[in-house]
């Protein structure tokens, strides 16, 4: 289908066009970024350390960092150097890859945080069966299944992206590839296309925001059944997830739940939650968390017994 296109390159207008303000995003990226990959990249080296961060909480955590730096890594290295660009093209196929991994690796924390829920709920609300219910072997293949999930919903997007004929207009008014800009560049209607992208992107946003408020108001009201430390303890690490389910599912629905219209915040929404996201979820993850704060300090305790000695 898109060998037929006459467009081989896509300008992208990025966020501003006015070479101070790109320098002042250069550097606010630049931050954003390294503190994304140093947070998330912490707690996977700790997790993976650790022998008392052994339980499934950690185990989907693990994959939450993981895919929070992947997700990042999709966007952010190529919009820090295009902020230094006069002008910012990206090819045809690299536009499909970036739709391809940006959803895939978006959908994989969309699981990744279903299944979060679904381990807290059978901790509280089940923990005589626990270990039973969520052993490793269990959790490596609901971690396959959110792997294999995440990736038939990009092959969709994929397919999508690939069925809007470019006639000529090659200038997206994004900092990054997603479907809605593209629309916006289609010489043909599009309205079947973006009720698809509704029906898949939007419809897994708010399906999987419904479910997770629903587990996790299941689990508050059953912890009135708890002693007090065991209620303080759960509701600490409940309150953790629900701030990132609101954080990180606010802005993707408001995105990818209405039809093709934008609105001059939608830039700035997607960027809170395309990059702004992945640096807050291991900052909520370790303060409000003793056990990975004590493994860091762990961790960090073992880098300088190591150094001392050499």
């Amino acid at each position: 289908m898109w060998l037929n296109n006459n467009v081989t390159d896509f300008i992208l207008l990025g966020l501003t066009q006015d070479p101070f303000r790109k320098k002042i995003l250069f550097v606010v990226f630049l931050l954003f970024y390294m503190g994304t990959l140093l947070g998330n990249l912490l707690i996977i080296a700790t997790i993976k350390t650790s022998q008392t961060l052994g339980s499934p909480m950690y185990f989907f955590l693990f994959y939450l960092s993981f895919s929070d730096t992947c997700f990042s890594t999709t966007i952010s290295p190529r919009t820090i150097v295009d902020s230094l660009l006069k002008e910012a093209t990206i090819s045809f196929s690299e536009c499909i890859i970036q739709v391809f991994t940006f959803h895939f690796f978006g959908c994989l924390e969309i699981f990744i945080l279903i299944l979060m829920a679904v381990d807290r709920y059978v901790a509280i609300c089940k923990p005589l069966h626990y270990t039973t219910i969520m052993n490793r072997r269990v959790c490596g293949i609901l971690v396959s299944i959110a792997w294999v999930g995440s990736c038939v919903h990009s092959l969709v997007q994929i397919f999508l992206a690939l069925s809007l004929p470019f006639c000529g207009p090659n200038e997206i008014d994004h900092y990054f590839c997603d479907l809605q800009p593209l629309l916006k560049l289609a010489c043909s209607d599009t309205y079947m296309i973006n009720l698809l992208l509704v029906s898949n992107s939007g419809a897994i946003c708010t399906v999987s925001f419904l479910m997770l408020m629903v587990s996790y108001v299941i689990i508050l009201h059953s912890l009135r059944n708890h002693s007090a430390e065991g209620r303080r303890k759960a509701l600490s690490t409940c309150v953790s997830h629900i701030i990132v389910v609101i954080l990180f599912f606010g802005p993707c629905i408001f995105i990818y739940t209405r039809p093709a219209t934008t609105f001059p915040m939608d830039k700035m929404i997607t960027v809170f939650y395309s990059i702004g996201t992945p640096l807050l979820n291991p900052l909520i993850y370790t303060l409000r968390n003793a056990e990975v704060k004590n493994a860091m300090k762990k961790l960090w305790r073992k880098k300088l017994v190591s150094d001392d000695r050499k």
